[in-house]
């Protein structure tokens, strides 16, 4: 019977902290994905000559940018 009780506690426990684990991992996922990647993205394709696609890509994603920033006041 506590071996039942104890590995139902430990599931729960360690289950909290799987997806506590997964929240966290898509968080920084996302900080990487918007500060490294798409700048990185942008400078290769200007790089690459294809200007055509990478200034409208940044003009669009400044205008979202500008939208969904909260203000500071």
């Amino acid at each position: 019977m506590l071996t039942a009780l104890f590995s139902l506690m430990m599931i729960a426990v360690f289950g909290r902290l799987f997806f506590f684990g997964i929240k966290l991992a898509w968080g920084i996922g996302r900080i990487v994905l918007s500060v490294v990647m798409i700048p990185l993205v942008l400078i290769g394709l200007f790089v690459r000559g294809l200007i055509y696609i990478a200034f409208p890509a940044l003009i669009i994603l400044g205008i979202i940018s500008l939208l969904t920033v909260p203000s500071r006041t």
